[in-house]
């Protein structure tokens, strides 16, 4: 046994099994409105601080030393009061920040509370598609993908797409195909007020929070409805696959129905997770993020269905491009991406 790397391997455990702690107490702070109650309001006490949220002055105070521990929140011994830091309030407090990350950390706590099933999928034992999953899991979803949603898709990814935002800004249709709750849908919508979108799932629940935002909000040119990706009803300019094409069982079957629904010179616009060309490059900390993820949701709701091709959330590039070149599309290719996220544009 080499000691040294046997230090090394233990140390890096600890920090494993911090983060998974600091999750688990930055969801539960989120839940109980802490970082609400601590954005903006300076230095406080802990007995002040839950005072503000209406918690428990004790657990609070256990709670923000946690957050302290991990640098969340500043700790000054001589005031003993905490207060949020800067950049913790942008990715923790501020919904609208473009890199808010409390409502994402939703997804995880799916994770753990759906361990039991999950490991029955990998014993063979039962399939685990999408709409088994605990609840929390489609609202954490649609919040952690919300922040690029908001300051991107219209602001970047459609005008990426040569002629699209043009073609949307004069009046058109577009399907937004795996569309969760809706928020792309409803963020493509309000900017482009002349054009008919539709938002198709298969998850009847996320289609009802989808249905009631439009309402709520007064989206007119947006509606939703459950439907199968691989039985398209009517023709659009464009067709939109947002983190989802990955996690269909048969998702060249899928392209080739979108291609017959194309209006001419229209595109399937596709957001896929960001991934390298080749699994020993995805080896590293963001792959480790994507593969978990994959592991426990994308590849068990593919081979709960038809086919069941099971990409995988790191297939990159060459397994998108595959996909398509398969269902005989004439073009394909990467128009924009963030540090986790990869933009295709697809055209007949």
């Amino acid at each position: 046994m080499d000691e040294a790397k046997l230090e090394e391997f233990m140390g890096a455990m600890v920090g494993h099994m911090v983060g998974a702690t600091t999750v688990a107490s930055s969801i539960l702070a989120n839940e109980i409105g802490l970082y609400e109650a601590a954005n903006g309001a300076g230095a406080l006490t802990a007995d002040e601080l839950a005072s503000r949220a209406g918690t428990n002055k004790r657990l609070t105070r256990e709670l923000l030393d946690q957050q302290a521990s991990v640098g969340f929140f500043a700790y000054d011994e001589s005031a003993d009061s905490y207060a949020l830091s800067d950049e913790a309030a942008l990715a923790l407090a501020n919904r609208d920040s473009p890199v808010y990350l409390a409502g994402g950390m939703d997804v995880y706590k799916a994770m753990f509370e759906d361990l039991p099933a999950t490991a029955e999928a990998f014993k063979g034992n039962r399939t685990l598609g999408w709409g088994e999953h605990s609840s929390c899991l489609y609202s954490g979803v649609k919040e952690f993908f919300r922040p690029a949603y908001l300051h991107h898709l219209v602001q970047e990814w459609i005008p990426a797409v040569d002629g699209m935002a043009e073609r949307l800004a004069a009046g058109g249709s577009v399907v937004d195909i795996g569309c969760g709750e809706g928020f792309s849908t409803l963020q493509m919508a309000r900017a482009f007020p002349n054009t008919e979108f539709i938002g198709l799932d298969f998850h009847q629940p996320s289609i009802d929070v989808a249905a009631a935002a439009a309402a709520t909000n007064e989206v007119a040119n947006a509606r939703f409805e459950v439907g199968d990706a691989a039985a398209l009803d009517g023709s659009y300019d464009m067709i939109c696959f947002f983190d989802c094409l990955h996690d269909m069982g048969d998702p060249v079957g899928v392209a080739k129905a979108a291609k017959t629904k194309l209006n001419s010179g229209g595109a399937v616009l596709m957001v896929e997770p960001f991934a390298l060309d080749t699994r020993v490059e995805n080896h590293q900390a963001l792959g480790a993020l994507m593969y978990g993820a994959s592991a426990m949701l994308c590849t068990p709701c593919s081979l709960a269905q038809p086919v069941g091709r099971a990409m995988g959330a790191q297939s990159g590039e060459p397994g998108m491009k595959a996909v398509f070149d398969e269902a005989s599309y004439g073009s394909f290719k990467r128009v924009a991406e963030t540090p986790f996220n990869i933009i295709y544009e697809a055209r007949a």
